[in-house]
């Protein structure tokens, strides 16, 4: 619904998005990108309808949002840097994810990623980082996950470097992206 690209100091502010084909918000090749007070709504089976989808952009801040989906509520992309994500709400929906990340060979990498007070409800993974088994040189570091909360979700914490949706036509390779840095603090929850 919304493409942000190619630009440079953007606020969004008060903006709601239902049912979106794809993406509901990207934010790619921007600097400077401030979101606030979005409201993201599609049904929890629709594929790939990710709320806010961010790459190759730095200093993207997301806040004081909340984010029901088919997809990921949040996906960080090849080639983000200096991500702050707080009070998000996300569920339905699957994850904040970092990835997919190494389908090409050469790809940016994901760096300075802050995930804060963000309560998830009845989503399939919680705080997810994900890759390809190929030998790509991309790389995720210095990220931190923060006063998470978690009500109901199936996979709180998951880190996958053989991501393959469906388990078709899966690379064989194994995945050659360095994750380090990865801190998680104060991050609980309540199954059901």
């Amino acid at each position: 619904n919304l493409h942000i690209t190619n630009s440079n100091n953007v606020a969004v502010d008060g903006l709601t998005s239902v049912n979106s084909q794809k993406f509901h918000i990207a934010v790619t090749g921007s600097q400077n990108v401030k979101l606030q007070h979005i409201t993201v709504h599609a049904p929890g089976n629709s594929p790939n309808t990710d709320g806010i989808h961010v790459a190759k952009s730095s200093f993207v801040t997301v806040l004081n949002s909340t984010i029901s989906t088919g997809d990921d509520c949040i996906s960080i992309g090849p080639g983000a840097r200096n991500v702050w994500i707080e009070r998000v709400g996300c569920g339905p929906g699957h994850d904040i994810s970092i990835g997919s990340l190494g389908w090409r060979f050469q790809e940016p990498g994901v760096e300075n990623v802050t995930v804060k007070r963000v309560p998830f409800k009845e989503t399939t993974n919680g705080l997810h980082i994900k890759t390809w088994a190929r030998p790509s040189l991309d790389f995720v570091r210095n990220v931190l996950f923060h006063h998470v909360v978690m009500d109901g979700v199936k996979n709180p914490i998951v880190v996958d470097q053989n991501y393959c949706p469906g388990n078709k036509n899966c690379p064989s390779k194994a995945s050659r992206i360095k994750v380090k840095d990865i801190r998680y603090k104060s991050v609980g929850g309540t199954l059901r």
